[in-house]
């Protein structure tokens, strides 16, 4: 069964379709200036946090409500002895290790919305994953089915209404999909509208059997990063989690056919393409500008102020603590010795507090005596970070 790959145009809008430059010149505004919010070494910790949000977030769409302290035991390797709890820790630590991975530039260098990337990140995302969960069952025959990692499918597969494209016929697919966002064709501005783009075209591909959405979300990521929009201090995942069931309608109606001879020259709608990015970019910006407006120095300061004032009241920690956390703040990393000049104390006793900071996650270091840096903990993140997470957590 040959499916022509014309199936799949447009695979973004024409070029005379302007409805998206704003979007694209406000995401490009507003990541700039929350890139220069905060110390770099505060960024990279903040970006830890962000790594954790994107996972829980992720995990919530696909339907995994893994709580956001259980990921956090899960980076401590502290698992739950309930074997599908300890299945969804181990799926959250998967998707972290590989954000991490695009983070740190440990990715393959080419191009995201390629064939050898997205099957990058499926197989090194996988191959994290418990065996129990690469399993997968056939809705016709209940068959269970294996998924292999970084292997494209060789199934049909429905995703809701729509049928997948024949699975002799994703090679052909795919390399249109390669062509279409190669970012040398493509300027800046075309470059980010193709992100929002592929991100609903790799998914009507459906290329692997299990585990599309989770690789469209970390694409669209990578592809962000490329363009130096994206960054690890905010999160596409959160928007789209918060917004599901318009982000689920708006996907499904750009898989359908164009309405009429205005409608663009493909088979696709473009009127319905163009909807789905207008939501994506709208969604990105949205995100960046509230991680704008949580990390604005001067108000997390005073939040992590109110936080560690209330926590020596209730005699969690000791007086002398918020001079440390909000020198760290300021300036990235401080020399362990500078305590006892921050606190007033004595060496003996500003080493104690320290100590206390460390033991209670507010405070991190590489080792037993190196300088110490902003840590951010679950039990902090209410007040530091108000609405990073839902309010029912």
């Amino acid at each position: 069964m040959t499916e022509p790959i014309e199936l799949m145009e447009p695979m973004i809008p024409g070029e005379s379709n302007t409805q998206l430059d704003d979007l694209v010149f406000d995401l490009v505004k507003e990541s700039s200036l929350l890139a220069r919010q905060l110390n770099p070494t505060v960024q990279l910790s903040v970006g830890h946090l962000v790594r954790s949000m994107n996972c829980y977030y992720s995990n919530l769409i696909e339907g995994h409500d893994t709580q956001p302290w259980d990921i956090e035991r899960a980076l401590k390797d502290d698992y739950s002895d309930i074997p599908e709890k300890r299945d969804l820790q181990l799926e959250a630590r998967a998707h972290i290790e590989v954000q991490k991975k695009i983070d740190e530039c440990q990715d393959p260098k080419v191009y995201p919305a390629t064939i050898e990337y997205v099957q990058w990140l499926h197989k090194t995302f996988c191959d994290l994953l418990p065996e129990e969960m690469l399993w997968v069952k056939d809705p016709k025959t209940e068959k269970k089915i294996q998924v292999i990692p970084g292997a494209i499918r060789d199934t049909d597969v429905h995703v809701g209404s729509h049928l997948a494209p024949h699975p002799v016929n994703l090679n052909s697919f795919l390399v249109r999909f390669e062509e279409a966002y190669n970012p040398e064709k493509l300027s800046k501005m075309r470059r980010i509208i193709s992100t929002a783009c592929a991100h609903h075209r790799f998914l009507w591909i459906h290329p692997f059997l299990d585990g599309n959405g989770r690789v469209a979300r970390l694409m669209s990521y990578a592809m962000f990063m490329r363009e130096e929009v994206g960054s690890s201090m905010w999160s596409i995942a959160r928007g789209l989690a918060r917004n599901h069931a318009e982000y689920k309608a708006l996907l499904m109606a750009a898989d359908n056919q164009k309405q009429n001879d205005y409608d663009g020259r493909g088979t696709l709608s473009e009127k319905a393409l163009v909807n789905f990015c207008k939501f994506f970019l709208e969604t990105c910006v949205d995100q960046v500008r509230y991680m704008d407006s949580i990390l604005k120095p001067e108000e997390l300061d005073k939040r992590i102020k109110t936080y560690t004032e209330n926590e020596i009241t209730l005699g969690h920690l000791l007086k002398g603590s918020y001079p440390i956390l909000r020198e760290a703040l300021l300036i990235g990393e401080i020399e362990r010795g500078k305590a006892s000049e921050l606190t007033g104390y004595k060496e003996r006793q500003a080493r104690t507090v320290v100590s206390q900071l460390l033991d209670n996650g507010l405070l991190v270091s590489d080792t037993p005596k190196g300088r110490l840096r902003l840590g951010f903990p679950i039990k902090a993140v209410e007040v530091w970070f108000p609405a990073l997470y839902p309010n029912t957590i």
